[in-house]
């Protein structure tokens, strides 16, 4: 390969680096030398070139595997990568993760590396990392075979003999699963395209039973939507800490106005455990409070979904509960977020930006 030298190994697996062919040295010869090492920190006997010059069989991409990783995780980024002022690198999990633990902690975030404050703001994409990451090779976890990390993805899913799939009679019951080579054999043999006819019946009736539950929450939507009063509201939940001797993290929003009422929403990280930033597990419930004064009981469905700017995944739930002076807010409930990252994107942002549904139910 022009320009690199053989020393340098190869990124194609199956080339083999060439061996240095190492001269006389006489500019590490005589007494001056070995003072030279010794301030050097290097040994100065005869095991000097193992320490200044790298084996010739560690491959390249072996060395810049160690170069590009995470300073957190220690491990290549899959995604996007970020920097701090000072360059170190940080896989976008990571980084997420240290501005969420920094804002339970009421702290500033900081580089693991040189300690210089990070935020969204302060750090930037690596877009040079981020190609150079998805050039490296990888090893397939079917066939073990070498691809580009960019390539590796689409090998997986769609073009790797080796790759687990499922029989296309599944739907029917068959529970097969094996390498995609043998798919075609195992479909010509297979036993559930000659079930009878009350086989295949008890087969889709536990198939409707699966999907009228997921119908049921858009069908309770789309009754929702046919009330006649009915409100909406972005809402901005900012940070707080309670004045206990030990501080605990607490969202809320500012007062608004939805169906001629005034309302407050709080929100509280792992139910306000003592110490959430040493739990890998992170939730957040919320509560809704009625603020306004009602002259009859309120019944209302409510719910909340991300805002329209942000890209946190929420599966919609729709809670109920009616609303009187004497008792006028709910119950902490679940704010119903996929996973404990999609949970550490909301905390690492400055505030938690969502829209909220209330549906007044009349008699």
């Amino acid at each position: 390969c022009p320009g690199v030298h053989p020393s340098e190994g190869s990124l194609f697996p199956g080339a083999q680096p060439a061996g240095l062919a190492l001269g006389p040295a006489p500019f590490l010869q005589g007494a001056g030398s070995a003072r030279l090492l010794a301030l050097l920190g290097a040994p100065s006997g005869p095991n000097w070139r193992s320490h200044w010059l790298l084996p010739s069989s560690r491959k390249l991409e072996e060395r810049l595997y160690s170069v590009l990783c995470c300073t957190v995780c220690l491990d290549l980024p899959k995604a996007s990568v970020y920097q701090c002022t000072n360059g170190h690198l940080m896989c976008a999990g990571c980084f997420i993760h240290l501005l969420a633990d920094a804002r339970l902690k009421e702290e500033q975030a900081t580089c693991p590396n040189c300690r210089c404050e990070i935020s969204k703001s302060l750090c930037c994409r690596n877009l040079a990392v981020e190609k150079a990451v998805s050039e490296l090779p990888s090893e397939c976890g079917f066939c073990l075979r070498q691809f580009p990390r960019s390539l590796l993805e689409r090998h997986q899913k769609e073009e790797c003999q080796d790759r687990v799939t499922q029989c296309k009679y599944k739907r029917i019951g068959c529970p097969w699963h094996g390498p995609f080579h043998e798919l075609t054999v195992h479909e010509a043999a297979c036993a559930h395209p000659t079930k009878t006819g009350n086989e295949l019946m008890e087969i889709l009736d536990e198939m409707d039973q699966s999907h009228r539950k997921e119908m049921q929450l858009y069908n309770s939507i789309f009754s929702l939507l046919s009330f006649e009063k009915i409100g909406y509201t972005e809402v901005q939940f900012r940070p707080y800490r309670t004045d206990d001797f030990i501080t605990r993290l607490y969202y809320e929003t500012p007062r608004f106005t939805v169906l001629n009422q005034t309302w407050v929403l709080k929100a509280r990280v792992n139910d306000s455990e003592r110490n959430p930033n040493l739990s890998c597990k992170r939730t957040l419930s919320f509560q809704l409070l009625l603020k306004s004064k009602v002259t009859a009981p309120l019944e209302c469905s409510f719910l909340l979904l991300k805002g329209p700017y942000d890209d946190v995944r929420i599966s919609p739930v729709i809670y109920h509960f009616v609303f009187t002076n004497e008792n006028n807010e709910t119950d902490y409930v679940p704010l119903p977020i996929i996973d404990s990252v999609e949970c550490n994107k909301l905390l690492a942002a400055k505030n938690i930006n969502l829209r909220l549904f209330l549906f007044q139910i009349q008699k």
